[in-house]
């Protein structure tokens, strides 16, 4: 792990000490800087879940990722400065309501003073780590959430803009191992059920708002206010990642 080479990678300069203040600030740049992206699932690359691949793409040749990846990252970054992390797996909520099988998302818990929850992966979730055994909402750039707890799992929620809350995913507290996610990792490689697998699909927070590539559809929201317009095929499509997302693909 070259420490200094993933900090430059997501902008960070700051204070390095194991404690909550510093997994926030660092949880904030690798979101703002580290875009989700599927975008080799599209080109027949294949994702290894090994650390040292995991830098060379995202550090290395300046790339995104999807959870396993980023967090896997992520955890390792954490580890290097100090923090103590345990991965754990989620399930993540489709658009049936249905939750997926175990090990479909990867979440981290990092336990300082107050327990935290950090999630760089998910591509439309918090900015923020949030507080693992607080209740009620807790504030975030991209709205409110909360982890909920009901018989023996827990649950991340947002706050929809019309007040409902919408659960995101199941997790457990189970520790895991980054190897026993390499078989849904290649599911949401290869199989036709996957949603990453169906397009491809790039986006990241702004500090204002959410920036997203949806195929040829670009989705801007700014303070609230969104926009989508289509773009005029490949040669927009590689302008908007390079410029919008950093990616040279």
């Amino acid at each position: 792990m070259d420490v200094e080479a993933l900090l430059r990678r997501i902008g960070y300069e700051g204070a390095r000490d194991p404690n909550a203040d510093v997994l926030q600030a660092l949880h904030r740049a690798f979101v703002l800087s580290v875009p989700f992206e599927n975008l080799d699932i599209h080109l027949g690359r294949p994702i290894v879940l090994d650390e040292a691949a995991l830098f060379d793409k995202i550090v290395k040749r300046r790339r995104g990722g999807f959870c396993y990846e980023m967090n896997g990252l992520f955890a390792a970054l954490l580890r290097a400065l100090g923090f103590d992390v345990t991965l754990l797996s989620a399930r993540v909520v489709g658009t049936d309501g249905k939750a997926g099988p175990e090990f479909d998302h990867l979440v981290l818990l990092v336990p300082l003073s107050e327990r935290r929850l950090a999630d760089v992966g998910f591509g439309d979730v918090f900015v923020h780590p949030l507080r693992l055994d607080a209740s009620g909402e807790q504030p975030d750039d991209k709205g409110p959430c909360r982890i909920t707890r009901d018989d023996g799992k827990r649950a991340v929620e947002r706050r929809t803009p019309e007040g409902a809350w919408k659960t995101l995913y199941f997790f457990t507290e189970t520790p895991r191992r980054l190897d026993e996610f390499a078989g849904m990792c290649r599911y949401h490689q290869t199989s036709p059920d996957s949603p990453f697998t169906q397009k491809r699909f790039t986006t990241k927070p702004t500090g204002t708002g959410q920036v997203t590539l949806s195929e040829h559809t670009l989705i801007v929201t700014e303070r609230g206010t969104r926009t989508e317009r289509e773009l005029c095929g490949e040669e927009e499509y590689r302008s908007v990642l390079r410029e919008r997302f950093g990616l040279v693909v």
